[in-house]
Order: C-alpha cells, then sequence, then structure tokens
C-alpha cells in the first residue's frame, strides 16, 4: 500500500455512491454543507474539541440501535446552525427516507456546528434560517462541489485568515479510497510562523495548495501559539470534518477511523484540539470494499484518513474568496501580495 494518489475529482465524492451539497447565504455570511448516499451508511463520531455542539451523535455509539444514517449535516450558526438537520431531516422524510418504526420514517440525521456568530455577516434575523439552509443543501446534493467559502465554510476564520471548506481524496494501492470533508474554522493557525506556507505541506500531492511546501526551517514555540484572539477579541472557532471510506468498516472500526483521522487537525492546525474549539470527525463506511487485512488495513485507512484531512483543511484556507465585510484577508489576498 505504498503507492497511493488522489481520486478523480480529489473529493470526499471520490468514495463512489456519496454526493455533497452546500447552501450558502452571503448577508449572513453562513451556511450549511450535507453529506447524503443512495442508501444508509455507517458512521461514527470522535470529538476532541473542548466546545463541541452536536446532534444525534450519541446514537454513533458502537453499542446504540442504529445501524446506518441517512445524512450528515456540516453548518454554521453556532447552536443556531442545528436546525440545519431538522431541514434535512424534512427532505429525507418526503422522499420516504429513513428509520422506520410501523408505518412512521425516522430520517437518522448527525449534525455538527461551528460558531460563525461574530464574522462580520448580519444575524439580525427574525426567523432561524438554518432549517431553510439545510433543505436547499439537501437539493443540491452532486458528486461536483466548491470549496471555499461555500456551505459550512462560508464564514469560517483562522487566526488571521479566512477558513473555508475543503475536501481531498486518497486512492490506495489496494483500490480503497478514503476521502475527507471539512469545515475548517479553527482558533489556531493553519500557516507557518509568518509565512504562506500551509503547516499541511508535507502532504500536498501536486499544487493541490499553493505548492509552496513544507516551512524551511525549526519553529519555534512562540511561532506555533498565535490564535485568533491575538486579532480579534473575541474567537469564533471550530474545525468540523468526515472522513469516508468505501471499505466495509464495522460501527466499531468507523469509531477507530474517526479517532485516527483527527490527527490531520494537529497536522494542519496549531493549536489544536483546543477548550474553545469543538474538534469533531465523523467517520463514513461505504461498504462497498471487504478489507483483506482488517487490523492492518485499518491502520493504514487511519493513517490516509489523517493525511486527507489535513490537506482539506489547507485546502479549505487555499480555496476561500474574499466577499466584502471580510474581518481577515484571504490566504490569496495576503501571501500573493508577499511574494510579488
Amino acid at each position: 500500500m505504498k503507492k497511493a494518489k488522489p481520486g478523480l475529482r480529489n473529493l470526499i465524492t471520490d468514495v463512489v455512491g456519496l454526493k455533497v451539497g452546500n447552501a450558502s447565504d452571503l448577508k449572513l455570511k453562513s451556511g450549511v454543507t450535507v453529506l447524503s448516499a443512495d442508501k444508509p451508511f455507517v458512521a461514527a463520531v470522535d470529538i476532541m474539541g473542548g466546545a463541541p455542539g452536536t446532534r444525534e451523535t450519541d446514537l454513533l455509539a458502537p453499542d446504540k440501535s442504529v445501524e446506518g444514517v441517512d445524512a450528515l449535516v456540516l453548518s454554521g450558526g453556532s447552536a443556531f446552525g442545528l436546525d440545519a438537520a431538522g431541514g434535512v431531516a424534512n427532505s429525507l422524510r418526503s422522499l420516504g427516507r429513513g428509520f422506520r418504526v410501523g408505518d412512521v420514517v425516522v430520517p437518522i440525521v448527525p449534525g455538527a456546528i461551528l460558531f460563525d456568530l461574530i464574522n462580520g455577516g448580519d444575524k439580525d434575523w427574525k426567523q432561524n434560517p438554518y432549517r431553510d439552509l439545510g433543505a436547499k443543501a439537501y437539493e443540491a446534493l452532486d458528486e461536483d462541489f466548491e470549496l471555499g467559502s461555500f456551505g459550512a465554510g462560508t464564514g469560517a476564520t483562522t487566526a488571521g485568515l479566512k477558513g473555508g471548506l475543503g475536501s481531498a481524496s486518497i486512492v490506495l494501492e489496494n483500490g480503497i479510497t478514503i476521502g475527507a470533508l471539512v469545515a475548517a474554522n479553527p482558533t489556531g493557525q493553519v500557516t507557518a510562523a509568518k509565512s504562506g506556507n500551509f503547516l499541511a505541506g508535507a502532504f500536498e500531492i501536486g499544487n493541490e495548495f499553493g505548492g509552496l511546501g513544507p516551512y524551511g526551517k525549526v519553529l519555534d514555540f512562540e511561532e506555533t501559539i498565535t490564535t485568533k484572539q491575538d486579532f480579534v477579541v473575541q474567537g469564533a472557532n471550530t474545525t468540523i470534518a468526515i472522513v469516508a471510506t468505501d471499505a466495509r468498516l464495522s460501527n466499531a472500526q468507523a469509531k477507530r477511523l474517526a479517532v485516527a483521522a483527527q490527527d490531520g487537525i494537529a497536522r494542519a492546525v496549531m493549536p489544536s484540539h483546543t477548550p474553545v474549539d469543538g474538534d469533531l470527525v465523523f467517520a463514513v463506511s461505504t461498504g462497498e470494499r471487504e478489507l483483506e487485512n482488517p487490523m492492518m488495513d485499518l491502520a493504514i485507512l487511519g493513517h490516509a484518513g489523517a493525511i486527507c484531512l489535513a490537506r482539506a483543511i489547507a485546502r479549505a484556507i487555499y480555496e476561500a474568496r474574499p466577499m466584502e465585510g471580510d474581518i481577515f484577508e484571504t490566504w490569496g489576498e495576503k501571501f500573493t501580495k508577499q511574494r510579488e
């Protein structure tokens, strides 16, 4: 399994059967991203941040009764954004999708949110907009989707730069595909010192996030502890992600994949998993390919998931685009000027 390459799209949808939809409100500076498939999939979750916001994540534990999930939702809006999953659930119910209890159908739609309420957007709404955004994101499901300032990444920020929505994939030598999808809104920094080199630069494939490669010198501790609080009085944080594979995994194995993939956040963001972040990773299995050597194959999958997630975070920031009222520059605005 030494040779690996991105999938055709270099997106999480290189895992066959998965689709992603985005909905954005540019005035609100926020949005919703939905991942779903034509049939229920195995899902698990791991949370390492100190300030998470979630819906229905308890039912993803290995000892719980639900065996398949209909969709996963990543949303801005903090606690208000949890309403987005309701919009997705309504859409699924109208299609007859969900967990059946007699004549009743209950869609299973876990979700997670990031905090983007103080990013410069207009949050003076009369009615919570996230349920409608969730429904619109579900309607937009496709194998191709946009990165950067879209969906749940619309209003995301990092320490001194705009954040965004990112994705990446790897196809392993044995044919198994793994991909990552992330709304990157950490309190920490994603570039090394004051350079444009991404902390995830060592894992870049091709020029997917600028081609600058790793930073060229050892970082002093003081260069690794910049946070949003160095730029704004109040932070607005959290990185929420999904890693997915076509390998057949049990719920317990998917949980192990989610745990291992958390390393991708630590490789791409410093500091990470802080008390003011809600860092969370969902893991998804579509079950199309059997593992030949479950123990070692799962170890490689976890490593691949972490690498994909680190790359996806860098792509999220690299693809961010400027908008009116932004409180931070984009990577392109800041570091293109430096190189000139």
